[in-house]
């Protein structure tokens, strides 16, 4: 680790709660309150949707969390019914990561999902208004890129799942900002996060990946609540044998902590991915190619012999026999196949019974994934080629560089709507679908989002 306590017992955990302490929603630039909105009309979009993922997280998680029980402060999504704030951020943040769906980052993490649960149930209960929601996003999302760019020992789809550690501190710092907790309180908070923090990417594929985003969001509030009630905790838990340390490694820049923060922020550069398709971001450019080539040259999926993935050295989403349609979302292989049987890679594409489909199963057997180590294994410069070779000896090739929706290629905003427009239209009617959307462009002037989640419950 590249730094220690200064002598005069200043800390970069403490500059860096200092940073957090003095955003204020007054001080926004018109863009980031602007991306605040649209990430939670993403956010809240994807956690519609995710609460009828096929393998039935969402069925499970809001009834674990009516069985549990707790006092009727803050809204379950599409659940009908109010719980603690605590227990809807768990079951809102899972729901919002079910389908991984949610939008994504740079350096590679997943910010909504963690956070915006537990700002909506805190600023439901007390009820906040929305400036103070923009202003708590804001931070989320600015606390959880920070620390991505400090912890440089962190490799990508291996060992923790940033959700759990990154998303858990975004989630404290904004319910701290909600709260109005002071610098002291905030550096407990801290603390106790830290020793909340984790989350293992190797559950990928399962339902336990989204629970890594509601235990983080459900921490994120408690960690909180906690500390304004005068818990403690270490007061540098960025310091060394901290966070930074223990998951990370030695290699790691504190002081990427603070060095321009907010300067700009974020959100606003390198700024936030929003997902086309609802699998890992890594599959995206495969799917682009193989609907490319579908669209391109009318390939036949029953004239294909052969097709190969021309890939990076990711072997966390090489999975040529996914054991489910959940599991599929993080199969390369699974969701070209897909792209070139059905033209289209959707929410019904990764349910059990298309994973096993007589003709997903037949294509699947003659796909092949070559991993070419020229490649870079970054998702800012990596490629994919698809190649298809017919029955007749024809072959086609498609290689895809851009990723529409990362960071840096942002999708339009009325592309953001229109997604979200799609989670929720077999949950919501068309009119209440449009006054959620309504109310959140208007976000900054509402008094408070009760009338917002009302909508959604």
């Amino acid at each position: 680790m590249t730094g220690k306590r200064p002598a005069t017992g200043e800390t970069q955990t403490g500059h860096f709660v200092d940073c957090i302490l003095k955003i204020r929603y007054e001080d926004l630039p018109p863009a980031a309150i602007e991306v605040s909105k649209q990430v939670m009309l993403d956010g809240l979009g994807v956690t519609v949707a995710g609460a009828d993922e096929p393998s039935g997280i969402g069925r499970i998680a809001k009834q674990y969390a009516q069985d549990m029980g707790g006092a009727p402060e803050s809204t379950v999504i599409t659940g009908g019914f109010k719980t603690s704030m605590s227990m809807a951020a768990f079951v809102n943040g899972t729901l919002n990561h079910a389908l991984d769906f949610d939008n994504t980052w740079y350096p590679m993490n997943h910010p909504t999902s963690p956070t915006l649960p537990a700002i909506l149930a805190v600023a439901e209960k007390h009820k906040f208004s929305g400036r103070q929601v923009i202003e708590a996003i804001v931070t989320a999302f600015e606390v959880q890129g920070r620390i991505r760019l400090a912890a440089t020992g962190w490799g990508i789809g291996k060992g923790f799942h940033k959700p759990g550690v990154t998303g858990i501190m975004g989630a404290t710092a904004a319910v701290a900002k909600l709260l109005g907790l002071n610098r002291h309180q905030l550096l407990m908070a801290f603390g106790l996060a830290g020793s909340r923090a984790g989350g293992l990417s190797v559950n990928t594929g399962t339902m336990t990946k989204s629970s890594h985003s509601g235990q983080a969001a459900r921490s994120g509030v408690e960690c909180a609540v906690l500390a304004s009630m005068g818990w403690t905790a270490t007061d540098d838990i960025f310091g060394p044998d901290g966070l930074l340390d223990a998951f990370t490694g030695t290699d790691n820049k504190p002081e990427l902590l603070t060095e321009g923060f907010g300067d700009p922020y974020r959100m606003v550069s390198p700024g936030v991915g929003f997902k086309k398709y609802p699998s890992s971001y890594a599959t995206h450019r495969s799917i682009d190619a193989a609907l490319a080539l579908r669209a391109e040259s009318g390939i036949a999926a029953a004239d294909i012999k052969h097709v190969t993935i021309v890939f990076p050295d990711w072997s966390h989403v090489s999975r040529p026999k996914p054991e489910s349609g959940l599991d599929g979302k993080f199969s390369v292989q699974y969701v070209t196949a897909l792209a070139l049987l059905d033209g289209e890679v959707t929410i019904g594409s990764f349910t059990d019974a298309r994973r096993f489909a007589p003709d997903v199963e037949d294509l699947l057997s003659r796909v092949e994934l070559v991993v070419d180590r020229n490649i870079p294994a970054d998702m800012d410069t990596m490629y994919t080629e698809v190649q298809v070779t017919l029955k007749n000896g024809k072959k086609f090739a498609k290689t895809t560089r851009e990723l529409s929706g990362w960071v840096g290629q942002p999708l339009h905003p009325d592309r953001i709507a229109a997604k979200f427009f799609g989670c929720v239209r077999d949950r919501l009617e068309e009119s209440r679908a449009s006054r959620v959307a309504d109310l959140v462009q208007g976000l900054e002037k509402q008094p408070d989002i009760c009338g917002i989640l009302e909508h959604l419950r």
